[in-house]
């Protein structure tokens, strides 16, 4: 699973809760039980009842009122609406939810038509993304370190999508997919990295997961024939993914954030992809091949090189 954006950007500012003595003690066991409730995400669509789509659109509908009623009761997390900065900041948190539609498009679809290990870390090369965008938007140049990392994961995606081969093209179709949803998911990140200075992370997840819902659902309904869960079970693992994944996860990463250093935080988001692996081994008979092992460390470590190519 991806790290989460909002987390990543737009930690130094405002929060659902201050910042605590409690929580600067906890940093460690927060953050990793945090990346432990955002890495169930595939494991989630892969139970959904209803479309990728669809289960996407439930992800980030769901959660949508609390978010609202948290603006509601919050009004130093609005943005100033009065102000053209505040106004330029809506069209680019919009924008970022244009982004975050379509990642999760390519990406659920992904976990549908490869392995939950291989959709997990082929999505990790956002960072190869985001620095290309940065380069190309903002001449913002790497350092021959990045590109020698680059080279390394590329190498090892390489390798992963080999292994697909051999279990036919669909396989391969969702690897592919899963590499695309991370320029989008690039994308994500680097519209929500021009307004993290000024805006919160509710105002972010309530604005850009509203204009992503609205693209999903009227995507869901021309594409999939039903759009939400029909049984109890199914609403389980929607409201399931809801709390898990779409509020406690992403919440947790970002009030630990500002109290772990950020070399660990990198590390931990490199090593997140073992825990669906794991899970998808455990309930659904997905044994990791020697290819995909071999490729996903070389994967992992070019990110961590290039990681390191960037840093500041």
């Amino acid at each position: 699973m991806k790290p989460d954006p909002d987390a990543l950007v737009l930690a130094p500012v405002s929060l659902v809760l201050p910042s605590s003595s409690f929580i600067a003690r906890h940093a460690f066991p927060i953050l990793f039980l945090g990346l432990a409730f955002a890495a169930f995400s595939p494991i989630f669509v892969r139970l959904s009842e209803v479309g990728p789509i669809a289960t996407a659109a439930n992800r980030l509908a769901l959660p949508l009122p609390l978010f609202f009623a948290l603006l509601w009761f919050r009004p130093q997390d609005r943005l100033p609406l009065a102000s053209t900065a505040g106004r330029h900041d809506l069209m680019l948190i919009i924008l970022s939810g244009v982004f975050f539609a379509g990642d999760l498009v390519l990406w659920n679809t992904s976990v549908l038509m490869t392995t939950i290990a291989n959709a997990s870390v082929l999505a990790n090369v956002t960072p190869i993304f985001v620095v290309a965008g940065s380069w190309i938007l903002f001449n913002e140049r790497p350092g021959r370190l990045f590109a020698a990392g680059m080279t390394v994961a590329m190498s090892g995606s390489a390798i992963m999508m080999v292994a697909s081969v051999n279990r036919g093209e669909s396989s391969l179709e969702g690897d592919l997919l899963a590499m695309g949803a991370s320029a989008f998911y690039a994308g994500y990140v680097l519209t929500l990295s021009r307004v993290r200075k000024r805006a919160s992370i509710v105002s972010t997840m309530a604005i850009s997961g509203a204009a992503a819902s609205v693209i999903l659902l009227a995507l869901a309904t021309l594409t999939e024939q039903q759009i939400w869960p029909h049984s109890l079970d199914g609403w389980l693992v929607a409201l399931a993914m809801t709390v898990f994944v779409q509020i406690s996860g992403h919440m947790l990463i970002a009030m630990s954030l500002a109290h772990v250093p950020a070399g660990l935080v990198a590390t931990m988001f490199l090593m997140q992809p073992v825990i669906p692996a794991g899970v998808a081994w455990i309930l659904f008979g997905e044994n990791v091949t020697i290819h995909q092992i071999i490729g996903a460390l070389a994967l992992l470590a070019g990110l961590e090189i290039s990681r390191r190519g960037t840093a500041k």
